[in-house]
């Protein structure tokens, strides 16, 4: 797919996490033992052929930097193209843009040097699923479309979907209407397919006009003029724009039928390759239907959980429906069920901590209980 390119959009994507969103923006926060929110667009785009990548960021990419690097992992530390972070070092005294169209008007050479793609691949990171963006954008290429969005039809609704965007189509697919009706099922992931001269048509049209969104303002509000198609995709997905989202999703990966979805398709999802030895599990220890990472030690009892990798859970703790991130200290006689544990957080012995199914505690990263 050598005539796209990719950029992901972090500018609107603030502390929707809360604790989790502390210390780190949200593409950067873990995800399913071993992965990160943002590892699932960027392995979308690679796995499409996309090899010139950027990603918009205003706040917290500190910890995002650390996790992609120079981009390695995704086939993306290339001599030409591959990995662009682009954080808001602007320094032109003549600009007026606003809102997230100040990145696309100050990483204007981005699009230019990518001379041989007549079409851009924009993304946040807040849909998981593994996508075919090569079947979304031959369906782009064959309807003759403007901008295709590409959307998930949920069977039921949920908390996380009322927010989103919501698609109103024909019976063609063309999109007739963008809302937030509550009763519409049919929800925007955020990923959408345009070419790249209209794309910089509509920031310089909505910069003369004093808009602030690229999506809001040169695509929602130009239904009338443009050619909009909609592209469902039919595989798992998730939306995780709030902790109970992100809790909830991470407990279905238990399920053996969804993890296999989401990462044994006939795409990969990939991430930072870091070197741990195996998990170890002693005499006293009992695990049950959970996902443990490598090098965690294990001497308690851990009951449908997930825990990322060097965990340590000592003799006598029992850890149930709970997220423990790198690293995370679990001392003997503790007790943690519906939690979430951030990275190298730690539970002083004999405490215990109990959210609600629903609604998890949560400790933020790094701290002492």
């Amino acid at each position: 797919m050598e005539r796209m390119m990719g950029i992901i959009n972090l500018d609107h994507e603030h502390d929707f996490l809360q604790e989790l969103t502390y210390f780190r923006c949200g593409a950067a926060v873990p995800f399913g033992g071993r992965y990160r929110l943002i590892d699932f667009v960027l392995s979308n785009m690679v796995n499409s052929q996309i090899h010139d990548v950027a990603l918009f960021t205003r706040y917290k990419y500190r910890s995002l930097m650390d996790h992609l690097g120079t981009g390695g992992e995704w086939d993306l530390d290339r001599k030409r193209g591959g990995l662009f972070i682009l954080p808001p070092d602007w320094n032109d005294p003549s600009d007026i843009s606003r809102g997230d169209l100040q990145h696309f008007h100050n990483n204007r050479d981005f699009l230019y040097r990518g001379g041989h793609a007549q079409y851009v691949l924009i993304s946040g990171s807040q849909f998981i699923g593994n996508v075919d963006v090569q079947k979304a954008f031959r369906h782009h290429l064959e309807t003759e479309a403007d901008v295709t969005l590409i959307s998930k039809q949920f069977e039921q609704r949920e908390p996380e979907h009322a927010p989103c965007l919501k698609l109103e189509t024909d019976e063609q697919g063309w999109v007739t209407d963008i809302t937030h009706d509550q009763n519409n099922s049919h929800v925007f992931s955020g990923m959408y397919i345009i070419g790249k001269r209209l794309l910089l048509s509509l920031v310089d049209e909505c910069i003369a006009y004093e808009k602030s969104s690229f999506f809001l303002d040169g695509i929602k509000r130009n239904l009338d003029r443009l050619h909009v198609q909609s592209y469902v995709f039919d595989g798992y997905a998730a939306i995780i724009n709030s902790v109970e989202s992100f809790y909830k999703h991470n407990m279905k990966l238990l399920n053996p039928e969804v993890y296999q979805n989401l990462f044994y398709g006939d795409q990969l999802i990939y991430t930072k390759v870091k070197d741990e030895p195996p998990a170890e599990y002693s005499p006293s220890s009992s695990i049950s239907n959970s996902l443990i990472a490598n090098g965690c030690k294990i001497d308690g009892e851990v009951e449908n959980s997930i825990l990322f990798r060097g965990v340590r859970v000592e003799k006598g703790a029992k850890v149930k429906n709970s997220i423990i991130m790198q690293k995370c200290k679990v001392k003997e006689g503790v007790h943690l069920e519906n939690v979430i544990l951030d990275k190298d957080a730690a539970v002083s012995t004999e405490r215990t901590l109990i959210g609600g199914s629903e609604q998890p505690f949560v400790v933020a990263k790094s701290k002492t209980l």
